[in-house]
């Protein structure tokens, strides 16, 4: 991976004025500096409560920061993180937050907790910003930081973009993780679900190896592509017994393997159902401002900037499809020059490289 780091921008005015039904308003400019910290980031944004929400329609990407989603964590995550004042205090107020001594879970385990959907969220979420705040304490970080023009995160990773974006701040980000969190267990608990990687086969096939598999189970077993990742990797979500007819008929369909994904059960399906009236809720109660970069959605792969759009789009993530393949497709074909995967593990950076080996890609830790 290159640890070269990204051309600087020049700088920009913070906000522009434009006429939104014959008022005038102002806009963070995409690609305008961010000088306030992770956690003040509700200071950043507009409070208008009309948005347009083609904003970032246009928007050319030159650098990027990418946010791991569920599955990423792992013991010692957040270590490095206590060597720098403003990450560590961050998980200082993660624990006031969630109610128990986060850093311990993340750097201690045991893994089984550290794993548990309920933790995992919060801890990968406060991690990721925290390595934002590792970067900026690195000489020419805080360039870095200010270089980039877009942002995106794999399923719960679109929580972190939004906070680094300042659609909310640092705090609300993670009360909405927690209950995200809490409500897709609560889900799970209440059905017979799993997840399942197919590697080596195209989208088509997988898709032709789930129906194979849903004409052998009931419709309350019935599966479907819940993440495309990247070419030759994709995760299939259902009922337990339609999982396991994926991985039988798996080898029949020339995939290389099947891996079981450690995880509470079937998201990004209609399995998640019961969370998403908690989470419009949650969204409901939770001021959401403009980004002042485009972040990139996981439901539809492009960016959004009405507010009210974003929570109904955050409320729909958790039974919709993860859009990843498309999004970094996009990305480098409207000529991504750079990308940092801020927080634990290096499946972001995997991805980019599988899909584009001379993808530019730096991991950021904490």
């Amino acid at each position: 991976m290159s640890s070269a780091s990204s051309a600087l921008i020049p700088l920009a005015p913070l906000h522009r004025v434009a006429a939104v039904n014959g008022a005038r308003r102002s806009f963070p400019c995409p690609g305008s500096l961010w000088r306030s910290r992770v956690s003040m980031s509700v200071s950043v944004g507009s409070r208008a409560s009309v948005a347009n929400d083609a904003l970032f329609q246009d928007y050319k990407p030159s650098s990027a920061f990418l946010f791991p989603g569920q599955g990423a964590q792992t013991v010692g995550m957040g270590v490095e993180a206590q060597n720098v004042k403003a990450a560590a205090e961050l998980f200082g107020k993660a624990s006031d937050i969630l109610g128990f001594d986060l850093l311990d879970v993340c750097a201690n385990g045991p893994k089984e907790k550290l794993d548990s959907t309920v933790i995992s969220q919060p801890a990968i979420y406060v991690t990721s910003l925290a390595a934002v705040e590792v970067l900026r304490a690195r000489e020419g970080g805080e360039d870095i930081i200010n270089s980039v023009d877009v942002t995106c995160g794999l399923s719960l990773g679109e929580y972190t973009a939004l906070a680094f974006a300042g659609a909310f701040s640092f705090e609300d980000g993670l009360k909405l993780v927690k209950l995200r969190g809490e409500a897709m267990q609560d889900a799970a608990d209440a059905a017979n679900s799993a997840m399942v990687s197919v590697i080596g086969l195209d989208s088509d096939k997988v898709q032709l190896l789930c129906d194979a598999a849903n004409e052998e189970v009931d419709d309350q077993n019935k599966v479907q592509i819940a993440n495309f990742l990247c070419p030759g990797n994709y995760a299939v979500s259902g009922g337990v017994k339609g999982i396991e007819a994926v991985e039988a008929k798996a080898k029949s369909f020339k995939a290389r393997m099947t891996v079981r994904l450690a995880v509470a059960g079937a998201f990004h399906t209609n399995f998640m159902e019961p969370a998403v009236s908690r989470l419009e809720a949650a969204l409901a109660s939770t001021e959401i401002r403009i980004p002042r970069i485009p972040v990139i959605s996981n439901v539809d792969a492009q960016p959004h900037s009405d507010p009210d759009t974003i929570k109904k789009i955050l409320a729909r993530q958790v039974t919709s499809p993860v859009q990843w393949e498309l999004t970094v497709k996009t990305l480098l074909s409207k000529g991504l020059k750079k990308s940092y995967e801020l927080g634990p593990g290096k499946v972001i950076a995997g991805i980019v490289k599988r899909m584009d080996r001379s993808a530019d890609v730096e991991n950021i830790g904490a």
